[in-house]
């Protein structure tokens, strides 16, 4: 998903340099994803940045797997629907999973173009794929990532907070906008406007997913309600997690979670970058990756 328009960055994080040869964090995603044995990437873009995206980015994979391309545009909408008036801010996560539609026959890992995930999901998410899923319900799965991991210091960010079973299967989430560190603890309010105290333990969604076909039915009945619900709030999105909760609650869909130790980081805040930057650099530095990236 690389459509969003970095409103809190201001500007384009997709494409901003963090590697010591201007790699972005979209290289680094793309290259644990190739050697975990994914074979082609569907990038999510508005039309008019695919351009400029295949021209910095896309080109350097195309000798390596197939690149496609899918868009994500505000008036592509269900019948009936219309962007409202001063509408301006894209639909969200679940809007660009379902923007990808046309070009995903199989199952698929999804995931931010703007966070650093690391090796270790890539992997676990090929391998949990490459078992013959069950023909229902539809079997999915998350790497869930510590809460305490996956903050910045210099703002709040939203995460959907995990509730999982004793098994490791995913029982609920909830979406918590707002996180951040404070003297009390982590802080966050819930969809609901409830304001939540949270350990540094809870597992949380980073929107690194697998996912079946199963998953397009379940986002346009979901997006349609979001819409009729809160479409005409102006700044409402539709989370990818939300039509998840939705299956889940209708046993239409079972997920399990792959734990990891992994340290999320990723630039929410133009302030960020020097922190992605040097713990880019240290795993560079001890042959994590190669240098140069794509060399």
């Amino acid at each position: 998903m690389a459509a969003g328009a970095g409103s809190r960055f201001g500007g384009l994080k997709q494409l901003v340099p963090v590697g010591p040869d201007g790699e972005t964090l979209t290289d680094y995603a793309v290259f644990d994803a190739l050697r975990a044995g994914i074979r082609r990437a569907v990038f999510v873009v508005r039309r008019d940045r695919e351009r400029e995206f295949h021209e910095t980015l896309g080109r350097r994979y195309a000798k390596r797997l197939e690149v496609a391309y899918a868009h994500q545009e505000l008036d592509d909408l269900p019948a009936g629907f219309a962007v409202p008036p001063g509408r301006t801010k894209p639909w969200g996560t679940g809007h660009a999973v379902l923007s990808a539609k046309g070009q995903v026959t199989g199952p698929f890992i999804a995931i931010n173009a703007d966070d650093w995930y690391g090796a270790e999901g890539f992997a676990k998410l090929a391998t949990f794929l490459s078992e013959p899923p069950p023909a229902r319900p539809a079997r999915w799965a998350l790497v869930a990532f510590q809460l305490g991991k996956t903050l910045t210091e210099h703002g709040t960010v939203a995460r959907g907070v995990c509730r999982a079973s004793p098994d490791g299967r995913l029982i609920s989430i909830g979406e918590y906008t707002g996180l951040r560190e404070t003297p009390e603890g982590i802080t966050g309010t819930g969809t609901g406007g409830d304001v939540r105290r949270f350990t540094a333990d809870e597992p949380v969604s980073l929107n690194l997913w697998g996912f079946t076909p199963a998953l397009f039915d379940e986002l346009e009945t979901t997006f349609s309600a979001f819409l009729r619900e809160r479409g005409g709030n102006l700044s409402a999105e539709f989370y990818l997690p939300a039509a998840v909760d939705a299956a889940l609650r209708a046993g239409r869909a079972e997920v399990s979670l792959l734990p990891t130790e992994e340290t999320w980081f990723g630039v929410t805040y133009r302030e960020d970058l020097p922190r992605v930057r040097a713990a880019v650099a240290r795993r560079v530095a001890a042959g994590l990756y190669p240098r140069p990236l794509w060399g």
